[in-house]
């Protein structure tokens, strides 16, 4: 499998659509431009992006921060047992209706009265994964093959959609793929599966640790 050139995460991260968080292992993959419903924004905590501005001690102080918030003032679990997670999610481990959302996601649907949808595709616009966040728990979030195997499964935390939240991302064994600390639309912190700092989104840019432009989202 090829590393990832791009994760869904850098996509979709902060639209009010079905993806939220990073497969660690992914695809080269880009989303096809489609006409999102525009809804009313939540409010938010105005914030200040200094990321490029501040010394290197501060941007360690910061990673340092959102590390704490995420992983051991969240209550959110940082990883399940196989069968627990198995257990939990058992209705969603496959996607039934698979064939019917194909269909949907395959020609630009977003949205109907069950749920919101996104579709992933690789460079050749064959999809490769597609995600699903029920109306009736939009906490969570989850991905699919082709074929209606879940890759993975996103849990946010009781605040969302207001801001700050976080994301917790698991693979279909239940171990921890992702974590993300939403400070606002345009601001977020995200660890890798071992709580080791990826990068800080802002707006349509992504940057490490010493303040380096690593990667750029089609979305925001």
């Amino acid at each position: 499998m090829k590393r990832f050139l791009i994760t869904i995460a850098a996509i979709l991260l902060a639209s009010s659509t079905a993806c939220y968080a990073i497969p660690e292992e992914i695809f080269e993959v880009e989303q096809k431009p489609i006409q999102q419903e525009q809804t009313t924004p939540k409010a938010e905590i105005t914030v200040t992006f200094d990321w490029l501005d501040v010394s290197q001690q501060q941007r360690e102080e910061y990673i340092k921060e959102f590390k704490t918030k995420l992983f051991e003032t969240n209550t959110s679990k940082i990883a399940f047992d196989k069968e627990e997670f198995k257990t939990k999610f058992k209705p969603f481990m496959k996607d039934r209706n698979f064939k019917h959302h194909y269909f949907y996601v395959n020609n630009g649907i977003t949205e109907d009265e069950e749920a919101k949808y996104c579709a992933f595709y690789y460079k050749n616009d064959t999809l490769m994964i597609y995600a699903i966040q029920y109306k009736d728990n939009p906490r969570q979030a989850f991905y699919y093959s082709p074929f209606g195997k879940m890759y993975y499964a996103d849990i946010m935390s009781d605040e969302y959609p207001n801001f700050p939240y976080t994301s917790m991302q698991y693979d279909r064994k239940g171990k921890l793929s992702s974590a993300i600390y939403f400070v606002s639309r345009d601001l977020q912190y995200m660890f890798g599966p071992d709580k080791e700092f990826q990068g800080v989104w802002y707006k349509d840019k992504l940057y490490d640790k010493n303040g380096k432009q690593t990667l750029t989202r089609n979305n925001w």
